[in-house]
């Protein structure tokens, strides 16, 4: 008998198309998929594993802690000529990010997710290395490294940690450090945001986004990996991602205070003045000023399915005007009646820079009209919010 619901549950993880990926920060995955080597980001994919209820019962094998689509041959665990050659995002020790993946519509299985760091270097290094791939088992001394970095969702004060509806109490996969997916019969992972379908790119049947924050460890790294691993409730299959990043120390110790000011830039006489308006909160230390504004840019236009909006400027954090390396925008808060797609970008102090919102349909992309928007992430500020609308 056990044998027989085995092989039917296999034989349904063979049916079943499409499932998910980490998208913010950029993944080794997405990466591959915006070269275009990898036809299907959503494939990554470990099984036939045991997934649930306990959480870490299957070894990664060649999956690795960055995953590996066999749909492509590509084993992400290693660089290669569109990813892991250098930090895709910039943080510091204590923030706290926005963090977000992709389910695809033909592959919402439920479970739970995490997002992880290793704090081991040496070993994280031999992820970074072009020319070396981990032996399995490197890489599974490195998802243990992983599981023991778990970033806790219970280290964001003000955030809901629910128990999984689908986990019962006393089974391993009780616990509200992981993220949890609504239940299956409540909505799954894509009523986590409950963004529309296509707020987020799949190749089989169309994504929804699924957002969280986490906090960033007390740990400072030039080039290290932030790792994703969703365990599947409905199929016996593991999800696992990674994301080059680097992690500053910390912007400032002392006693610190706050305020909040709403301001709108002069013109210049060079350039046309930025339109939105602006929230900035600057946070004064006892020691230094911090050296990046966390910016959020806000975006109100209305899109349709296959639909994403990027923003793109003349820095490099902006992707240097290339829409290549535009920054995605979120559409987890979009509605009809407010039509909101937002990212978080961490901006030298004291910048000035221009840039505009382009939306992107396939391989189409539609800019903004002129004039170009212009900002300047204001000196001593340590965050602001942009607000635009699609002109």
């Amino acid at each position: 008998m056990k044998a027989s619901l085995y092989l039917n549950a296999i034989a349904l993880a063979t049916l079943v198309n499409g499932h998910g990926y980490m998208v913010i920060p950029k993944s080794r995955t997405r990466l591959g998929s915006e070269a275009g080597i990898d036809t299907c980001p959503e494939c990554s994919i470990l099984e036939p594993v045991t997934a649930w209820p306990d959480l870490y019962a299957a070894d990664v094998g060649r999956s690795g802690p960055c995953g590996y689509n066999a749909r492509v041959s590509v084993d992400y665990n290693k660089p290669g000529s569109a990813w892991g050659n250098a930090p895709v995002a910039t943080y510091r020790a204590g923030d706290v990010i926005d963090v977000q993946w992709c389910v695809d519509n033909n592959g919402d299985h439920s479970g739970m997710f995490t997002y992880r760091i290793c704090q081991n270097q040496e070993l994280v290094n031999k992820f970074l290395d072009p020319n070396y791939l981990p032996t399995n088992a490197e890489k599974q001394a490195a998802e243990d490294c992983f599981e023991a970095g778990t970033l806790s969702c219970k280290d964001v004060p003000g955030q809901t940690c629910d128990y999984s509806p689908d986990c019962q109490q006393g089974q391993p996969c009780w616990r509200n450090d992981w993220f949890t997916c609504k239940g299956w019969e409540g909505g799954k992972c894509q009523a986590v945001d409950g963004a529309p379908r296509g707020s987020c790119y799949t190749s089989i049947a169309g994504g929804y986004t699924v957002s969280k924050k986490i906090k960033i460890p007390n740990y400072v790294s030039g080039h290290t990996l932030l790792s994703f691993k969703w365990n599947s409730f409905q199929t016996p299959q593991v999800y696992l991602h990674c994301a080059d990043i680097a992690i500053l120390p910390s912007s400032g110790s002392g006693t610190s205070t706050s305020s909040s000011t709403t301001l709108t830039p002069s013109p210049s006489p060079t350039v046309s003045a930025c339109e939105g308006a602006v929230t900035v909160t600057k946070t004064v230390t006892a020691n230094a000023c911090p050296s990046s504004v966390s910016i959020t840019f806000k975006e109100l236009v209305t899109t349709t399915t296959g639909q994403n909006i990027f923003v793109v400027g003349s820095i490099p954090q902006l992707g240097s005007w290339n829409p290549d390396n535009a920054i995605p925008l979120s559409a987890s808060q979009y509605t009809n009646s407010n039509p909101l797609w937002f990212a978080t970008v961490n901006i030298p102090s004291g910048t000035a820079f221009t840039y505009k919102y382009i939306r992107k349909t396939g391989t189409t992309v539609a800019w903004e009209s002129n004039p170009d928007r212009v900002y300047s992430a204001v000196a001593c500020a340590s965050t602001a919010t942009v607000s635009d609308t699609w002109r």
